[in-house]
């Protein structure tokens, strides 16, 4: 690829070979079989695991696909404006890519692929905790508009840290998830010894040496590595997987205390992901949040655990009108994402589908998704009969059988 897509010196006939990739890809969701491809079974199923039987993954799925649209006609609908408001910002697309930890395990420094493609299609992209790149570059490749994800440590003074050296790198927007007492249990991480840094086996190696494309590139750029570490990273033992081996850095003492004090610590926009009791709502208001995630982590926390976008309307309904809501988990289409807004979201999160997407073809196929995600949502729009996101309501919604 060209300097100007952020992948110095690659070979013009890899750049090729990637747009081929993408001839194939006519749907979001047509990524993850694409990714299934390029990627050894245990980064694949890192990304698309979730906890225990990963049931919740499943009323995810089912939970967007039992409601049903009501389409509406005859309406103009010559123009169809995609665009959205948060934080007294304007966003060319309702679809932010959430942070989703070691993306550069999908592909070399993947937090910069998402951070320059969210910037160049007017949305934004949230840097994990668990990114392996330096915050000001991802803050500088999002042009600024970049976010940055916090689990809140158990220490207090490295919370103040992390927050400082977020703030000093550029961001002005912070999202701090909430739902991880416990690192979730992730049985297909478990069953693979999926840990970073690699620990190496037999079958991990023929695995990786039957995906060659993605062996050359890391042994070209290294394996990521959690940037932002604790002192006890370097002294933690072996975990049976990657959740595991990150348990020291949840605290089971979170509560609305420390959310307080960071809310004091942080001047920028501050957001709560993982919430999925609406009577915390308030509470998170009432702390001086200025938005919500409506979020069950992906289905990789609880397994068992009930669907954001079953809560959503009563977080709406709780919240009232105006205040920014947004709902992650499971969304995979422009349709999906209507769904969301006429329940009240006022723009959704996505996670595997991103780093599916980085994977397939690295910034190109960040881009081509969120052209897909914008194609789609132009079209559900026209379809139901409106042509901005704010006319949409529950009654273009109905639950289904």
């Amino acid at each position: 690829m060209s300097r100007d897509t952020g992948e110095i010196g690659e070979a013009s006939w890899l750049a090729g070979l990637r747009r081929h990739r993408l001839h194939r890809i006519h749907t979001p969701a047509d990524f993850r079989r694409a990714a299934r491809r390029h990627l050894p079974k245990m980064v694949f199923d890192y990304v698309d695991g979730g906890a225990g039987h990963e049931a919740s993954i499943a009323e995810n799925r089912a939970a967007i696909d039992a409601l049903r649209l009501v389409p509406s006609a005859p309406h103009d609908v010559s123009t169809c404006d995609t665009s959205v408001t948060l934080f007294g910002q304007t966003l060319a697309l309702p679809v932010i890519i959430g942070p989703t930890g070691l993306a550069s395990a999908s592909w070399p420094r993947g937090e910069i692929a998402f951070a320059r493609a969210a910037a160049r299609d007017g949305t934004r992209y949230v840097m994990p905790n668990a990114a392996s790149i330096a915050p000001r570059q991802v803050a500088e490749a999002g042009e600024g508009n970049a976010w940055f994800q916090l689990y809140p440590p158990p220490d207090r003074d490295l919370a103040r840290q992390w927050l400082a050296q977020a703030r000093d790198a550029g961001f002005a927007t912070l999202q701090v998830t909430v739902d991880v007492a416990a690192p979730g249990l992730r049985l297909r991480d478990s069953r693979n010894g999926f840990v970073m840094p690699f620990d190496w086996t037999p079958r991990k190696v023929v695995d990786c040496a039957l995906h060659p494309a993605w062996a050359l590139k890391m042994l070209r750029h290294g394996q990521p590595t959690p940037y932002l570490q604790v002192d006890a990273d370097k002294k933690a033992g072996k975990a049976a997987s990657q959740s595991e081996n990150r348990r020291h850095r949840f605290t089971r003492a979170l509560s609305w205390d420390l959310l307080r004090m960071l809310r004091d610590e942080w001047t920028g926009t501050l957001i709560v992901k993982g919430l999925l009791d609406p009577r915390q709502a308030r509470m998170a208001r009432e702390a001086g949040y200025d938005g919500i995630v409506v979020s069950n982590h992906g289905g990789r926390q609880l397994d068992g655990a009930i669907s954001p976008l079953e809560v959503l309307p009563e977080f709406r309904a709780e919240l009232g009108e105006g205040f920014p809501l947004l709902v992650d988990g499971g969304f995979r289409s422009g349709v999906d994402v209507v769904k969301a807004i006429a329940l009240g979201a006022s723009a959704v999160q996505i996670g595997r589908v991103g780093v599916f997407a980085l994977a397939t073809a690295g910034i190109a196929g960040v881009e081509h998704m969120l052209a897909l995600f914008r194609a789609e949502i132009e079209n559900t729009m026209a379809l139901c009969g409106v042509t901005r996101l704010d006319q949409l309501g529950r009654h273009h919604v109905r639950q289904g059988r």
